[in-house]
């Protein structure tokens, strides 16, 4: 488990693994003893919402918001009030948002709540997706999304993988990935994910590159 704030923002592009990465930490604090909310501010994508996956994370105690009717294919989902009581809430609150610009300009709709909020906003890049396959690529969707949403950036999750076909080579290559963008934001890298299984083989482990990496396990999985 890597230090956040009480109140995390979870964005990045379209695919890039926002939502298993927002399950895999709620899954965590909340096995840690801590109190849970997790809210799924998607509006936009009808694919790999946060709600989807409701009966299992309620199972573990997490509190899940989401969308009224945003699980099904209806047009115009609405806010449950209780999407606005998450910025009173003592709890630990993740929070999945949209993908790129479009996703978060529902952010903007809460900004004057966060003014005096102490939160993490966490921005995860995949380097194996199309629209974000360079770091110029990954710092214009940043730059969009901190326009739209009117928030600041705190660290950036490194979450490239190719799926079942993340091998070493693709995570080293997504490190290095991650400190270019880093370098051109000075955002921090908070961590690199790596399926639990490739990182108990121990073919990563070399000096100094495993205290950074989060184990996460695949919850959404694409049907198709």
């Amino acid at each position: 488990m890597f230090d956040l704030k009480d109140f995390v923002v979870v964005t990045g592009h379209y695919g890039c693994g926002k939502t298993n990465f927002s399950i895999n930490l709620a899954l965590e604090y909340a096995a840690a003893g801590r109190k849970v909310t997790i809210v799924d501010m998607d509006l936009v994508n009808p694919y790999f919402r946060t709600s989807d996956y409701r009966e299992m994370l309620e199972s573990k105690g997490i509190e899940v918001i989401a969308p009224v009717f945003g699980h099904t294919n209806l047009d115009i989902p609405s806010l449950p009030a209780s999407m606005y009581s998450i910025f009173d809430s003592k709890d630990m609150v993740i929070v999945d948002v949209g993908g790129d610009d479009v996703g978060s300009t529902v952010l903007g709709r809460f900004r004057p709540k966060f003014e005096g909020l102490d939160y993490d906003m966490l921005y995860v890049v995949n380097r194996c997706r199309n629209m974000t396959a360079t770091p110029e690529d990954a710092v214009e969707v940043l730059n969009e999304i901190k326009a739209v949403s009117g928030l600041t950036p705190t660290g950036i999750i490194n979450n490239s993988h190719l799926m079942a076909e993340t091998d070493a080579h693709v995570i080293r290559e997504g490190i290095e990935f991650a400190k270019k963008i880093s370098d051109m934001t000075g955002l921090p890298i908070k961590a690199t994910t790596i399926r639990r299984d490739l990182l108990e083989s121990g073919g990563l482990k070399t000096p100094g590159e495993a205290e950074n990496f989060y184990p996460i396990d695949i919850h959404v999985k694409v049907s198709w």
